[in-house]
């Protein structure tokens, strides 16, 4: 379970006070999937980020009872300097997995060859997606987050051996997944929340929560 009691969270733009969420309280239970709509700008990567306990609430508590992912497509934590082979022993030492299988699985899930073996910081843009994508998928988690829809490539053959793995390991995982576009979360989840002006509010369907998305966004 994860469960956010009282928390709120705000920034100083330089301008004004941007509130991401204002004294939320909100659980998600293991096996309810959950799709977040907000618009951009609402606080979408900041709030999986507090899910994720990248990010700290300024009040109140977020309590987590299960195994929770860093958000897909997030690259803290690899070193630039270490190797792809240094970096996926090193993770799966902090994880307390096998450094060994760990290596081998995102060896064959990143298919970038002799460029697993050469420092993290002179990879492409796509490497290092690859290889990120593929570390998360070497760990196992309880709930996923994604943040604005699954990450791509430009190699399709990764994208198709990485997506099949993570829709395997999905049937069995709990999802948070959060994007301003609805059709974004209807693959993984069916009951939604809308996140506005540091409120989330929930729905036991995507279809109510898109009809208050829809007038908010038109009435904005």
């Amino acid at each position: 379970m994860l469960e956010f009691v009282e928390a709120s969270k705000s920034f100083w733009t330089g301008e004004r006070r941007k509130v991401i969420l204002d004294r939320a309280s909100f659980k998600v239970e293991l096996g309810q999937s959950l799709g977040i709509l907000a618009p951009n700008g609402a606080g979408k990567t900041t709030l999986i980020k507090m899910m994720a306990g990248l990010e700290k609430p300024d009040e109140g508590h977020i309590y987590r009872g299960a195994r929770i992912s860093f958000p897909l497509g997030f690259m803290g934590g690899i070193i630039s300097k270490l190797t792809a082979c240094e970096n996926s022993r090193y993770i799966a030492q902090l994880y307390g997995l096998d450094p060994d299988y760990v290596e081998a699985f995102c060896r064959w899930v990143c298919g970038i060859e002799e460029y697993f073996d050469m420092p993290v910081g002179t990879y492409s843009a796509g490497m290092r997606a690859r290889f990120n994508f593929s570390l998360l998928l070497a760990l196992d988690f309880d709930i996923y987050l994604i943040d604005e829809g699954m990450p791509q490539t430009t190699d399709a053959e990764f994208n198709r051996k990485a997506g099949s793995i993570l829709a395997e390991r999905l049937k069995n995982a709990t999802v948070v997944i959060v994007s301003h576009q609805a059709q974004t979360l209807e693959k993984f989840a069916h009951r939604a929340a809308v996140l506005r002006d540091g409120q989330l509010y929930q729905f036991d369907t995507l279809e109510e929560a898109k009809q208050l998305y829809d007038y908010q966004t038109q009435g904005a």
